[in-house]
């Protein structure tokens, strides 16, 4: 599982070097400051991410990482197509018209071309990556066919025998008609979410024909379940429901090929045996597709500890899949932060005390926490559903029973956070919706150590706590399963962050910044948040109804004692935590609630807490936040370009070095990936 944050953003100076890693001027490759922001567009803003002491490590460290980084990047393709079917058509047609439009390029309609394919880019499709809605083009139907016709026909994704016009009107009502694939995962209730969702998951089916199909596969009895529908794609063949499998020589063979060829190089110079061998498990599974050799892979992946450089690769994380059960692909290319590593060994120490006093029912309290990893690490390579827009924090896997029996890994993103974290300050934003001065002077003296804590907390020991009840089925909750995993995971480290072992082990020094993160996460989940929504829109992000239904539904829980006051001053809306104490009480009542929720498989009860707390919102309070956030000139969202690896090679060769340039035009690297590493086709 992942973890999200809303972060503003303004510009920060340091030193580095720079390569245009595209189409642009290299001029910005002569200065010497290190800008973070490097492109601004709609509600993105994308920055850069060093790679700090990366000249310290081993040759062979580096080798390993360029080999797992050109892996990372080979699999752009799959994650495009996942998103929407005919995305990889449409970026191929982008890319031809700006690379060979030969008509005027100035003019206020090919700027909001350029604008709507810089969204489409960062986006991996036509869908908001957070919201899921697709994508209102700022020019006409005529300004896209006049593109098109002013485009080089050779370089147009023309299916055989189509003409230039005919890919103009398949393609026009898909990106001009608002009604047509309108969200790429629709989850509102109700809905047959198969249906109403644009992904790329599932064709001619529908959802009581995909539950039923996946049942019937399913068995209760078995205490080690395989991820069943985790890599294919459900269709209807001859009226039967049936899978198109994910692998070589099946649907994305020819990107799937590729990452193999680079985890084979990678395989040969892996930092241990044990690495080589899972290396070895992951390319079988590239192979066959066999969700067993998955398992295994990731058993002895999990137990894999205490590396200098890891990763994650394959089909992992399912919020893009509307019943939680098809995974997209991604990696991350890491090495560790050695020092900074320290703060998580304290916690992973000390796990299994707090899973003992966790405020949870104790029949679903793990008897014996088995292999917490934690590591903060430095991010290398991003790709897939990490790229452009990171995660902070990633604990993985994801099977139960795997983190039962073996363990499981996090990983808090250092290099990730700090980038966002430098281009947050002096944006504003405290001043405009904390409370008081007090809570902005703590939010600055302790917002990035807090921020850390929860991170780490979330991950390490969030989703790591608790136990399923025998016989539970572990895809019970469906739809809901993700938000109440993330409302899990966030109320563990938000109620043991006020805990007195936190300064006892040496975390914190007072409970001081344990009161800057729950004045942040209450403040997030009840306003700034919904910056990030359209104006009648519900929320639908995972991540952003777990922080919804966590903070609305301890407000309400809390109102005889006003734990939380909600404060209108000069027109503008405010909360202000009076009681710490027994906000942190609250926490603990909720996590107990969700745990057992989950422990349990209580599906209505799952529904009705995501619906109840954290799906609508109070349309005269969303046009006040939208407004204030509007007039601090910030982005909502953020993602990175990534850095641009060189290596250096001997006279027989052999990888010696690793060079590393830090890449400043967005639009440049985009359009140096679909060069570099298309292998899908277009249809």
């Amino acid at each position: 599982m992942k973890k999200y944050l809303l972060i503003g953003t303004i510009a920060f100076m340091g030193t580095a070097m720079f390569t245009s890693c595209g189409q642009a001027d290299r001029k910005a490759a002569e200065e010497s400051e290190f800008t973070y922001e490097v492109d601004r567009f709609g509600d993105i803003s994308v920055l850069k991410y060093r790679l700090p002491a990366f000249e310290q490590l081993t040759a062979g460290e580096k080798e390993f990482i360029y080999y797992l980084s050109e892996a990372a990047l080979c699999g752009r393709d799959i994650f495009w197509d996942q998103n929407f079917k005919y995305n990889l058509a449409i970026r191929k047609t982008i890319e031809a018209i700006i690379d060979t439009y030969n008509g005027d390029r100035e003019s206020d309609d090919y700027k909001a071309f350029i604008t709507y394919a810089k969204r489409v880019f960062f986006a991996n499709g036509i869908h908001h990556h957070y919201s899921n809605d697709k994508f209102v083009p700022g020019f006409s139907s005529d300004y896209f066919a006049s593109l098109i016709r002013g485009s080089d026909v050779s370089r147009l994704p023309l299916k055989e025998g189509q003409s230039a016009d005919q890919l103009t009107e398949v393609l026009t009502p898909i990106l001009f008609d608002p009604s047509l694939y309108a969200k790429k995962v629709d989850q509102s209730e109700g809905t047959d979410m198969i249906t109403a969702s644009a992904n790329n998951f599932y064709e001619g089916v529908t959802q009581v024909e995909a539950e039923a199909y996946y049942a019937a596969l399913a068995d209760p009895e078995d205490p080690r379940p395989v991820s069943w529908g985790l890599n294919t794609k459900v269709v209807k063949s001859d009226g039967k429901v049936t899978e198109i499998p994910w692998k070589s020589g099946g649907m994305y063979g020819p990107a799937i090929d590729k990452i193999i060829f680079w985890l084979e190089k990678a395989r040969n110079v892996a930092m241990s045996d044990t690495q080589k061998k899972e290396l070895d498990l992951l390319i079988d599974y590239y192979r066959t597709a066999d969700l067993k050799t998955w398992d295994d892979y990731n058993v002895l992946w999990a137990g894999n500890t205490d590396l200098s450089v890891d990763y994650i690769n394959g089909f992992i994380e399912t919020y893009g899949d509307p019943l939680g059960m098809k995974a997209t692909w991604e990696s991350v290319v890491d090495y560790k932060d050695t020092e900074a590593s320290k703060r998580t060994g304290v916690i992973t120490e000390n796990a299994q005390w707090f899973e003992d006093h966790s405020p949870v029912d104790p029949q679903y309290r793990k008897e014996k926490v088995t292999g917490v990893a934690a590591s903060v690490i430095n991010v290398a390579m991003l790709g897939g559903d990490c790229y452009p827009a990171s995660p902070l924090g990633i604990n993985l896997p994801n099977s139960n029973w795997i983190r039962a029996e073996a363990g499981s890994k996090s990983v808090t993103l250092a290099n990730i956070t700090d980038a966002k974290d430098i281009v947050a300050r002096g944006s504003g934003f405290l001043e405009e919706f904390a409370f008081d001065q007090a809570e902005i002077d703590r939010a600055v003296k302790w917002g990035s150590l807090s921020d850390a804590l929860h991170t780490d907390m979330h991950e390490c020991i969030g989703h790591a706590s608790g136990k399923l009840a025998p016989g539970t089925d572990p895809n019970a909750l469906k739809n809901y399963a993700s938000p109440l995993e993330e409302m899990r995971a966030d109320l563990f480290a938000l109620y043991f962050m006020m805990d007195p072992k936190m300064t006892e082990i040496g975390l914190m020094t007072s409970d001081e910044p344990a009161k800057a993160q729950y004045d942040n996460y209450i403040r997030n989940g009840f306003l700034t948040q919904i910056v990030r929504i359209l104006p009648g829109k519900d929320i639908e992000q995972a991540h952003m109804r777990c922080r919804s239904s966590i903070a609305h539904w301890v407000y309400e829980k809390g109102k005889n004692d006003n734990v939380i006051e909600v404060v209108k001053r000069d027109g503008k809306t405010y909360v202000r935590i009076n009681d710490y104490q027994k906000l942190r009480i609250l926490f603990g009542d909720m996590l107990k609630e969700v745990q057992r929720i989950k422990s349990e498989g209580d599906f209505a009860a799952g529904k009705n807490m995501i619906e109840n707390y954290g799906v609508r919102i109070d349309q005269d309070l969303h046009k006040e936040i939208l407004a204030r956030y509007a007039g601090l000139n910030l982005a909502p969202y953020s993602g990175f370009v990534n850095p641009v690896m060189t290596p250096v090679t001997d006279s027989d060769g052999r990888i010696t070095d690793v060079k590393i340039e830090y890449c400043s035009d967005f639009l440049g690297q985009m359009m140096d990936y679909g060069r570099k590493y298309s292998f899908l086709p277009a249809w």
